[in-house]
């Protein structure tokens, strides 16, 4: 028989396990590339990840053998469509129940209408349509992110909880005092806080078993009767929950 000294030590150890450098280097490269207006040069992308160049050619080839990135005849480095592959999986039902509120929302509005999600300290733009018929329209692409504390979205999804519940989900993120107007109203509304000239209206989205979405409209500040369009959004963010339901 093992003595209780013995079997402790058959134990499996905690241990520490430290992230891959090289795994957490292709995601910033992805990150670096996405963020960018233009394709970078493999040397101008070693700089931003503040690598050798040959190391990050190593880590590019990798990426480009998933299609996650591609480089053009100059050798010019760009986001591959391997990531839209990635992308479409997630929050696959949320996109899914979404896509014709937001669709009906942009034409019905004249507004350009997006999903946002929490993703620790941000808001992350998950899917957006633009109105049809409109000559000049805002730009929300997917994955574009702001700081969850600031904005309509990020209001909308600090509405759904208590200031006590934030602080243990979000420590160090300040609740927005705005919260409880927005559980009172339905919807958020924020004014040259992302971007100075824009404003913002969202409702929140309950998803079973996640955290808290919220659906919105951006649009330049102009005449605009803010309790409609607030009152249309929680209406579609009703009808997304009853979908996700």
């Amino acid at each position: 028989m093992k003595s209780p000294s013995a079997a402790k030590d058959l134990k499996e150890p905690t241990a520490i396990v430290s992230p891959s450098q090289t795994l957490s280097r292709g995601i910033q490269a992805l990150e670096i590339l996405a963020a960018a207006e233009r394709s970078l040069t493999i040397a101008e992308l070693a700089g931003a990840l503040g690598v050798h160049r040959s190391v990050a050619y190593r880590i590019l080839r990798t990426l480009e053998d998933h299609s996650l990135l591609i480089r053009d005849d100059a050798g010019r480095v760009q986001p591959g469509p391997g990531l839209a592959v990635l992308a479409r999986g997630v929050s696959r039902d949320l996109q899914t129940a979404a896509l014709p509120e937001l669709t009906q929302l942009a034409n019905a509005l004249n507004m350009t209408a997006f999903v946002a999600i929490w993703d620790h300290q941000d808001c992350v733009t998950l899917v957006t349509v633009e109105p049809r018929h409109s000559a000049a329209t805002l730009a929300q692409h997917p994955g574009t992110r702001h700081p969850v504390n600031i904005g309509a979205p990020g209001i909308a999804i600090q509405s759904t909880m208590s200031e006590k519940e934030w602080t243990v989900l979000a420590p160090g993120l300040p609740y927005r005092r705005e919260a409880a107007e927005a559980r009172r109203l339905g919807y958020a509304a924020s004014h040259d806080e992302v971007i100075a000239g824009l404003s913002s209206l969202a409702a929140p989205i309950q998803v079973p078993g996640g955290r808290p979405a919220a659906i919105a409209v951006v649009y330049i500040r102009r005449e605009q009767d803010q309790a409609a369009v607030g009152e249309a959004l929680a209406a579609s963010a009703a009808r997304i929950e009853n979908q996700l339901a």
